[in-house]
């Protein structure tokens, strides 16, 4: 039997109408406001207790097989520069040069592998983790971008790390407009910026993604 709170909460799902949206809930909120951003404010500066907020949720989520591989690297402004020349932001936007000069991110969580190879088990978790970690650091106010892109030698010297570095998150207080819009799915589906600096992420709908049996 499930317990109190989750009972609670399907008494009242059952109680509301069938009309409220999704986005009337704190997770759908919580989603539309999780976006990848590539601006920061830099006068901001990130504290060491909400960067371990952030990784703490790493001992509350699901884990493959309950591997529990993956460790995390902080990384404050006053380590930022051994993090930002190794890293690439806007890949679909390489003539802006993102991010601009004075808007980078200034604080970062480092996902690193504890074993010494990856299986597709890892790789899971790592999904898991990044988007959870991401989705705390939006309910405390700020925001976030998963990093693929990165020099991971050079990552590992600069931060002296014996694990192998997987995935970079950077963290900050956005510092840009990002605006969802809705896409077919034979439409292109790389995001772009208009000329007010506004970032447009195209996105299939609710009802491209489902397959009708």
């Amino acid at each position: 039997m499930a317990d109190n709170y989750l009972e609670k909460k399907m008494e009242d799902y059952k109680a509301q109408p069938a009309s409220r949206t999704k986005s009337g809930h704190k997770l759908g909120r919580l989603l539309e406001k999780n976006r990848s951003y590539r601006g920061y404010d830099n006068s901001f500066v990130v504290r060491a207790d909400q960067l371990s907020r952030i990784i703490e949720v790493n001992t509350k989520i699901p884990s493959a097989r309950n591997q529990q591989v993956l460790r995390f690297r902080p990384v404050l402004a006053d380590e930022a520069h051994k993090v930002l020349p190794y890293i690439r932001l806007g890949g679909a936007l390489r003539n802006l040069h993102l991010p601009f000069e004075g808007h980078e991110p200034r604080a970062f969580v480092v996902i690193c592998n504890a074993k010494a190879e990856s299986d597709h088990y890892v790789w899971i978790d790592l999904g898991i983790s990044a988007q959870s970690m991401l989705l705390q650091a939006t309910e405390i106010g700020l925001g976030g971008i998963c990093i693929g892109a990165f020099d991971h030698a050079g990552l590992k010297e600069s931060l002296g790390l014996e694990l192998e570095p997987l995935l970079v998150v950077a963290i900050g207080k956005p510092d840009e407009k990002i605006v969802l819009t809705t896409i077919a799915e034979g439409d292109n589906h790389d995001y772009w910026r208009d000329e007010q600096g506004v970032h447009y992420v195209p996105k299939l709908s609710a009802e491209e993604i489902t397959i009708k049996g």
